[in-house]
C-alpha cells in the first residue's frame, strides 16, 4: 500500500479529466491519493497510463449515484487505516440531451444524485476522518462551474436556462418521481446540471460556516478554468465536442488543458498560498502564461446563506442522514 503516513487525498472521479490529472499532480508532490471511481478498471488503467507511481495511489469503487455505494465506499477506505487530509468533490454527470430525466438507485435525479447528493453524503461522513488527521491544514475541496456562477462571464450565457434553485420546492417535496427539478419545476437537463454544481458551490459554503472554525478543516470551491475537451461532454452532440474546443482556445481564450487544471486542483488541495476557507477559487476566463488564482465572488444566489442552510437540511433528509 505504500508508506501509511502520507498525506492521502481522495479524489472522486479521478478515473479521467480533472480528477485524473489531479491525482498525478498530487502524487508528484509526494501525496497518496485514493482515486474514487465508479469503473476500478478504468480507473487502474488511467493511472498506469499516465505512469502514476504504484506506491502513491490506490484505486477505490464509489458509485456517487447511489448512497449504498457511499457508504460502502466510506467503511472500506476507513477499514484500510489510512489518516485523511484531503477530500475533493471531483465526479459529475453532464446530460445535456436527455429529455426525460434518469433516476439513481435512489429514486432521485441521475445529475443531482451523482453531483450532489452523493458528494454532501461523502463529506459528512469523512468530516470525522478528517478532523482526525495530525496535520494542521485539511482541505475539503469542491468543483464548481463557470456557468453557474452569473458573476462570471461564462455564467452570465442563459442557454438552456441559468440556474435557479427556487425555494427548493422540488427537494422539500422529497425529489422522487414525478419531481426531477430542484425548484419543482418541468425537467430541464441542461439546467439539472448547473442546479447540481450550484448546490455544490453552497455546500462548500455552508461546510465552511458548520465546522470551519471548529475542525480547522480548510474548505473551498474552485473553477481551474474551462476544460472544453473533458470527458464530461462525452454525452454532448459530436459537433458540439468539435466545435466548443476550437471556440474556446480562439475565440474567448478560455481553455485549459486537462493537465493544467489537474495541477491547479493540486494547488489548491496542497499549497499553503490556499490555506483561506469559505472562498471559490477561481482562474478567470481569459487564460495566460502563469495566470494565478484569486478568490472568485459568487452569484447572489451562491451567496445566499439563507439558502445554502435550507438546502443542507433538506439534503440531509434525502441522504439519510437527518
Amino acid at each position: 500500500m505504500g508508506d501509511i503516513w502520507k498525506s492521502t487525498a481522495i479524489i472522486t472521479g479521478a478515473s479521467s479529466g480533472v480528477g485524473l490529472y489531479g491525482a498525478k499532480a498530487l502524487a508528484a508532490k509526494g501525496w497518496y491519493v485514493v482515486m474514487a471511481c465508479r469503473d476500478v478498471v478504468k480507473g487502474a488503467k488511467a493511472a498506469q497510463d499516465l505512469q502514476i507511481p504504484e506506491e502513491n495511489y490506490t484505486v477505490m469503487e464509489i458509485d456517487l449515484a447511489s448512497l449504498d455505494s457511499v457508504r460502502q465506499f466510506v467503511k472500506t477506505f476507513r477499514d484500510r487505516g489510512r489518516s485523511l487530509e484531503a477530500l475533493v468533490c471531483n465526479a459529475a454527470v453532464y446530460l445535456p440531451l436527455q429529455k426525460e430525466p434518469l433516476r439513481s438507485p435512489d429514486g432521485y435525479e441521475l445529475s443531482v444524485a451523482t453531483n450532489h447528493l452523493g458528494h454532501f453524503l461523502l463529506c459528512n461522513l469523512m468530516l470525522d476522518d478528517l478532523r482526525r488527521s495530525p496535520v494542521p491544514t485539511k482541505r475539503l475541496v469542491i468543483l464548481g462551474t463557470v456557468t453557474a456562477n452569473s458573476k462570471e462571464l461564462g455564467g452570465k450565457i442563459p442557454i438552456p436556462a441559468p440556474p435557479d434553485l427556487g425555494d427548493l420546492q422540488g427537494f422539500e417535496a422529497g425529489f422522487k418521481e414525478p419531481i426531477a427539478m430542484i425548484n419543482g419545476k418541468k425537467f430541464k437537463s441542461g439546467k439539472a446540471y448547473k442546479d447540481s454544481k450550484l448546490c455544490n458551490m453552497l455546500t462548500a459554503r455552508e461546510l465552511h460556516r458548520r465546522y470551519h472554525n471548529t475542525t480547522g478543516i480548510v474548505v473551498s470551491s474552485i473553477y481551474p478554468g474551462c476544460v472544453a475537451d473533458t470527458p464530461l461532454f462525452r454525452n454532448h452532440f459530436s459537433l458540439f465536442r468539435t466545435i466548443f474546443p476550437w471556440f474556446q482556445k480562439n475565440i474567448t481564450k478560455g481553455y485549459v488543458t486537462q493537465e493544467l487544471a489537474g495541477e491547479r486542483l493540486a494547488e489548491v488541495v496542497a499549497d499553503r498560498n490556499y490555506k483561506q476557507s469559505g472562498v471559490h477559487w477561481s482562474w478567470g476566463n481569459r487564460q495566460q502564461e502563469g495566470r494565478e488564482a484569486f478568490v472568485q465572488e459568487l452569484s447572489a444566489e451562491g451567496s445566499d446563506d439563507a439558502k445554502a442552510k435550507k438546502m443542507w437540511e433538506l439534503s440531509e433528509k434525502l441522504v439519510g442522514l437527518a
